[in-house]
């Protein structure tokens, strides 16, 4: 039996719309690279017809293999179970939308051949998206590698080439709330980027709203840099050595003019700045605990309710298959 090449990744969730499509797209250029590859589709709990779609594919085609969750189990759990199923020496992660064109794929594997161990996509131009997408998604590039002390790309996200050293890396990770741009720049090895034009949405919605945005920048931010936690000291200490100073000098003021220098209505506007200010340093903190709860409880990333295409079943998840 011949020696898998390249894996392809891509995570799916409510992509009726595209999945079709993205796996033409898909195979179209692996079929040019003239050697042997596997197409791993990860259903990540859909709601719509993306299950039944992708088994029609991997009936069709026996190079496209399909990992479905046993329910909604988020894009980084996805990424992370189709690279622990993979057996490609080189694995491509893409997302199944066509905004991060596959045609890159080929600029991927010229740079892998060249001796890189990961090479990642980089965005010099979003199209189709608003200028909110746009400015939010720079700031947070731009915010996280100031956050972190590691060198996480800006403008990249989980669309990229890794070697199989570097797979093997990222797999053995107990970790639950992954970042895995994050990890794959904290594992090291030899990086390069790829330049392209992220592409309108092919068809269909974002399945990264707002909401999964902040958490994935959360997710982060706590996983990569404990920055925040040192702003609230420096922040805890300044207030608190603002606070002797006014009332040192206040007292003085009482004392030297008999005047009363504050009103009631400042106090408590000062209070409650204070107030918001402590909570949401608590806040910060509570991120922080709650991913140490997740990990200490060692539940599973993901589960998998079924495979198909796969002629082997890996030992570490027989008991969810």
């Amino acid at each position: 039996m011949s020696k898998t090449v390249y894996s392809v990744v891509v995570p799916v969730y409510n992509e009726e719309l595209v999945i079709e499509e993205s796996y033409k797209r898909i195979k179209s250029v692996m079929d040019l690279t003239n050697e042997s590859y596997e197409i791993i589709f990860v259903n990540d709990g859909s709601k719509d017809r993306t299950r039944s779609k992708a088994e029609q594919i991997c009936n069709r085609d026996k190079n496209v293999k399909l990992i479905n969750f046993s329910r909604n189990f988020g894009h980084q759990a996805a990424i992370t179970a189709g690279m622990k199923l993979s057996s490609g020496d080189a694995v491509i992660v893409i997302d199944a939308d066509l905004q991060d064109p596959p045609e890159v794929m080929i600029e991927m594997i010229k740079k892998w051949k060249e001796g890189y161990d990961v090479v990642y996509g980089k965005r010099v131009k979003r199209e189709g998206e608003s200028f909110f997408k746009k400015f939010t998604a720079k700031a947070f590039y731009r915010l996280l590698k100031f956050m972190t002390n590691i060198d996480i790309p800006v403008d990249a996200g989980d669309f990229r080439l890794i070697d199989r050293k570097v797979c093997n890396v990222l797999s053995s990770l107990p970790e639950r709330n992954r970042y895995i741009r994050g990890l794959v720049s904290w594992a090291g090895f030899k990086q390069t980027a790829v330049e392209f034009i992220r592409q309108e949405r092919f068809a269909g919605e974002s399945k990264y709203p707002l909401k999964k945005m902040i958490k994935l920048a959360i997710d982060g931010i706590t996983s990569f840099s404990y920055k925040p936690l040192t702003f609230a000291s420096l922040v805890g200490g300044i207030a608190t050595l603002v606070g002797i100073i006014s009332t040192i000098v206040i007292f003085l003021k009482n004392i030297i003019s008999d005047e009363e220098i504050l009103s009631l209505g400042f106090i408590l506007e000062v209070n409650i700045a204070m107030f918001g200010l402590i909570l949401g340093w608590i806040g910060i903190m509570g991120e922080y605990i709650g991913r140490i709860m997740d990990e200490s409880r060692g539940r599973p990333l993901y589960i998998i309710e079924s495979i198909l295409n796969y002629k082997e079943i890996p030992e570490e998840y027989g008991k969810n298959i």
